[in-house]
Order: C-alpha cells, then structure tokens, then sequence
C-alpha cells in the first residue's frame, strides 16, 4: 500500500512538471517577442516592411506638422487704427461760433456732443442737421470733413471733433485656452495676432504645445504659438471677424512593453526623439527589457515609405516596424536622431532570458508543489 501511494505521489509530480513544461510557451509576457515581430516582415510574407534604423531612415521619416499662415493672411497690412466699421460707436462734438441762437445747442451753448452715436449696419450715422452721412471706411479725419460740409451752410464755421470709440464694428473674438476669452476690438495697439493674445491675457497652457487657429472668410490658418513668439516675421495683421482660438497639442503617441510605465503619452514639444520619448515613461525596464528590441509601430505614407525603402511602387499607407538597437555603438545616437509622429506605437521586447526565468520558476514551482503532495500521501 505504500509503495503505490510513493508512485502515485511521483506519476502525479512527474504530470505537473510535464504540464509546466507544455504550458511554458503561454507564461504571462508584456506582448510579442522580437523573434514574432520579425517574422511579420513583409521579406517573410509578412504585412509589414521592418526596417532598422540608421541615419538615413531617420532623415526620410523625419516628418512633423507644416504650421504656417498662407499668403492670404501674411498678405493683409495692419488695419487702419482709426478704421470706422459698422457697429462702432462715435463721439462727436460740434463747437458753433454763436452765442445767441446756436444751431444745435441752447442760448448760450456753444459747445454740443453727441455721445455713443453707433454705426448702424448700412454703415450710416445720423446728424442732427447734417442728416446721414456715411461712416464706415473713414478715419475720424475724413467723418470729421464731411460733418463740417454739411453744417457749415447752416452755422457758421462750425469746429468738430468726431473721436472713435471701442464699439462691436472692428472686432476679433478670441477663445480657447487663453487668460480672457471674449470679442476685443481692434486698437492702435492690438492689429496683430500676438497683440490681440497679450491683450486677452496670453495662454494658460504652456507654449511649446499652443497652437493658434485664425479662422477669416472660411479659411484657417494655424501656426505653433512658440513660433510666433520667437518669430515676429510670422506675425499676422487682423480682420474684422477674425475668430482665434487657442488650442494645446492632441498629438500622442503610445508606449507599451518592457518600459518604465505603460500609457499614452501627450506631445509637450514640437518635436520629440524616440529616445526622450523613451525617458518620459521612464525609460527601459532593467530587469526584463532587451534592448535590442526597441520597436516603433507605425502606418506610413506610400511617400514616406518609398523614400525610407528606396522604391517607388508603393502606394496608400503602408505599416512600418522601425527597429531601434540600442547595444549598438550608434545606437542611442540614432533613437536620439529618430522622430517620434502622432499615433506612433513604441513597444519594447523582454529579453529572450526572462522567459526561461519563468518557465524555470514554473517548473521549481510545480515541482515543489508535487513533492508537497508526495510528502501528504507518505
């Protein structure tokens, strides 16, 4: 009897370790490893083109945003600050050379203002006397010249003074993720795009991520934030009716695998480098990360893909595994030179060591497991 339960313990034993040993291709693991990737490349009927990476890949994937504003808007010149537009609100005051009986004030007042007189949408403004007069398109100067022709025949030498004050005609609205959104009105100081943004309080994100959209008569036109600053040649002229709006950057790109943290990760630069990208989720795992293994997934272009491939029969996007080694003596030098693009997926293999850890640590476990229940039987 006891010699049965010793060999059933063992027959038992003997089938977890074989049991561990079979299960061992479906341990736990972060993803695919570098010799499953591989086999996906398009050179083995795969779907995708694998390319390593040197300087000219590099180069030829080097791709980020085309901000700038188009001719149409760097070809507009700086408004007229004294510009008078429908909606804006006028004030006039009209000095007459008579005491007794003046035209438009009592005996006695020789000095009348007509205050918050408003541009009506025709573009007209009304004179008591002088009737409507046409405002929009003149400066003060020339509104000014045609009040007086139109009174000096009932009044003497009549002087005037006609003043533009902040009104809705010459506006631009501003929004997004600036200090004060609302509808500001073009000013002597404020007929610039970086003008208009310091007077609604600059941004409230940071400014290597602003982008800044200008929509005018159905066209838009974007430009990072960072370079109108650094830029002032990039600085455009307003509109009436400009809409700006202030936005932060939605690229990101995706880190999973052997790496310090596993997210999506939001662009903070114009510009980020697979290996800074690396460094912000903590750079590689020590402990199970092959850095041989360093994998950017990718969907390309056909003309980004036919320059990074030396052909030209390619057409429609086409999928990409970059692979960045890192043991290479250039190694760190090309993942500094590569860049990262929107949508981008990095995924780092574990090394091939870690999976033999844990089939060992199976099987340790299976076996210490059956000596358990051997013991139990005895």
């Amino acid at each position: 009897m006891k010699v049965s339960t010793v060999k059933g313990a063992r027959t038992l034993a003997l089938l977890l370790i074989v049991s561990s040993l079979v299960a061992a291709c479906g341990l736990p693991r972060s993803g695919p490893n570098k010799r499953e990737i591989l086999s996906g490349a398009s050179q083995k009927q795969g779907d995708a083109f694998v390319v390593p990476v040197n300087g000219h890949v590099s180069r030829a994937a080097a791709t980020t945003p085309a901000f700038g504003f188009s001719r149409t808007f760097r070809d507009a010149g700086l408004m007229g600050s004294d510009m008078i537009a429908p909606g804006d609100r006028l004030g006039i005051t009209v000095f007459e050379n008579v005491r007794d009986d003046p035209l438009l004030g009592n005996a006695g007042q020789r000095v009348s203002s007509l205050d918050q007189v408003e541009v009506d949408g025709q573009g007209y403004i009304y004179v008591p006397y002088a009737g409507r007069i046409r405002a929009a398109g003149q400066t003060p100067e020339g509104l000014r010249q045609a009040i007086t022709r139109q009174l000096q025949d009932q009044t003497p030498d009549p002087q005037i003074t006609v003043q533009r004050l902040a009104g809705d005609g010459s506006t631009v609205t501003v929004s997004g993720a600036v200090g004060a959104q609302g509808v500001f009105p073009i000013e002597r100081p404020t007929r610039t795009l970086a003008a208009m943004l310091a007077k609604a309080g600059g941004t409230t994100i940071p400014v290597s991520t602003a982008i800044v959209r200008v929509t005018r008569n159905g066209r838009t036109g974007q430009i990072w934030l960072e370079d109108l600053y650094r830029n002032p040649s990039l600085d455009i002229a307003l509109r009436p009716g400009d809409v700006v709006v202030v936005e932060q950057d939605s690229r990101s790109f995706v880190a999973l695998g052997a790496m310090g943290a596993q997210s999506r990760i939001q662009f903070d630069t114009q510009n980020v480098s697979a290996l800074e990208a690396l460094a912000r989720v903590g750079g590689l795992n020590t402990q199970i990360a092959d850095p041989k293994g360093v994998f950017v997934l990718r969907d390309e272009p056909a003309e980004i893909a036919n320059a990074v491939l030396g052909r030209k029969d390619l057409s429609g996007d086409q999928r990409m595994v970059y692979v960045l080694d890192l043991t290479q003596p250039t190694g760190l030098f090309e993942a500094r030179d590569f860049t990262i693009r929107d949508g981008d997926t990095i995924y780092v293999t574990e090394a091939p060591f870690v999976q033999w850890q844990k089939t060992l640590s199976a099987i340790t476990g299976a076996t210490g497991a059956a000596n358990q229940v051997a013991n139990t039987g005895q």
